[in-house]
């Protein structure tokens, strides 16, 4: 079976081919991104009209390449996917729409994928890893801890209350005077500083319904940063030492609450995978790596190409639903906001 996916929910254009081998296995046969970093720099951060117009200039160029790399043409396809939401409605808009033409043109099913689900489903591509699972999805628009118990069967166990942790990283990195994007500058920083110097918050430690909150966090850093001003390059490092320090344990703290209602409603979890573009982050690698080795949990950390948002996780998704005969017609919409547990209240902030 040989799928295309196509993502545009941000900031990065995406296509790529993935296979689904007769063993069962996925196969990545090529992998295109084009980033539009360099578009929304001096905005320091993703300007929705200048992401869809970006995606509509290059889309077409991409999905060739991808089809050109692995070496098989439309009729060779088996599903055309396109990522339909949520994210931002322009730019998402985009990729559905040739995803559709595509489809109509090379008379091949189309599947709608859920942007989410891509990457709860990634570990399954890379680690062929067994339902259910813990996911802690972490990126610019998402931070949820969810129970993935099959394909389109998920339980939010629990979510940010307001910010989420990569938009945490860039509004801190913006407020400090760092480039964008601010997570990987925060983290670059956050390797010569002291991360003990400033005494941050650790929202919510403790709580047993395992939600996150970012914004309280975020104001402490504000605070310390007027308060010492003007800052130093140190000042500086141990501003983001500090944040990142006080992140680390959030997440472990609210992991452990998300594995404990894991077992309480679910049973044992085969894995913990950790998904989403702020997986890429080292520190919160390597503390989730510790508390995995804690509590006996296989952890599945896929590629940083497959944390942040490309094609292949669509392409992968698109499989997994084909497989199970689920596609969608014309008529699917795109969707702004779509929550991956239907019965949980949607909570959304920042880019998807």
């Amino acid at each position: 079976m040989l799928v295309l996916g196509i993502e545009t929910t941000c900031d990065e254009t995406a296509a790529a081919i993935v296979r689904l081998t007769p063993e069962g296995a996925g196969e990545i046969l090529s992998n295109e991104v084009m980033s539009q970093i360099a578009e929304h720099a001096a905005y320091g951060g993703v300007v929705p009209e200048i992401a869809a117009r970006a995606h509509l200039d290059v889309l077409d160029r991409l999905v060739e390449r991808a089809l050109e790399r692995a070496h098989v043409s439309l009729n060779d396809l088996d599903g055309i996917a396109a990522a339909a939401g949520p994210g931002l409605i322009g730019g998402v808009m985009v990729g559905l729409t040739f995803g559709k033409a595509l489809a109509l043109a090379a008379r091949k099913p189309f599947i709608a994928v859920n942007h989410l689900e891509a990457h709860a489903l990634t570990a399954r591509l890379t680690d062929h890893i067994a339902f259910p699972y813990l996911l802690l999805l972490v990126s610019g628009g998402h931070t949820q801890l969810i129970a993935v118990r099959g394909v389109g069967d998920y339980l939010r166990l629990g979510s940010t209350v307001d910010d989420a942790i990569g938009e945490a990283f860039d509004k801190v990195a913006k407020m400090l005077g760092l480039p964008y994007p601010g997570g990987p500058q925060v983290e670059k920083m956050a390797e010569d500083g002291n991360p003990t110097r400033f005494d941050l918050p650790r929202p919510m430690l403790g709580r047993a319904k395992p939600d996150f909150s970012l914004s309280g966090l975020k104001t402490a850093i504000r605070i310390e940063a007027e308060r010492i001003a003007p800052l130093t390059k140190a000042d500086v490092a141990d501003l983001c030492a500090s944040f990142q320090a006080a992140i680390v344990d959030t997440i472990i703290d609210r992991s452990r609450a998300g594995l404990r209602l894991f077992r309480e409603q679910v049973g044992a979890s085969n894995a913990m995978v950790v998904a989403g573009g702020v997986a890429a982050n080292g520190a919160i690698r390597r503390s989730l790596m510790r508390f995995c080795g804690e509590t006996g949990l296989r952890l599945v950390l896929p590629p940083p190409a497959l944390c942040t948002d490309n094609g292949a996780m669509i392409a992968w998704a698109g499989v997994e639903r084909l497989n199970l005969g689920l596609v969608d017609d014309m008529t699917f919409a795109a969707r702004p906001r779509w929550p991956l547990d239907a019965n949980a209240e949607a909570v959304h902030h920042g880019k998807a």
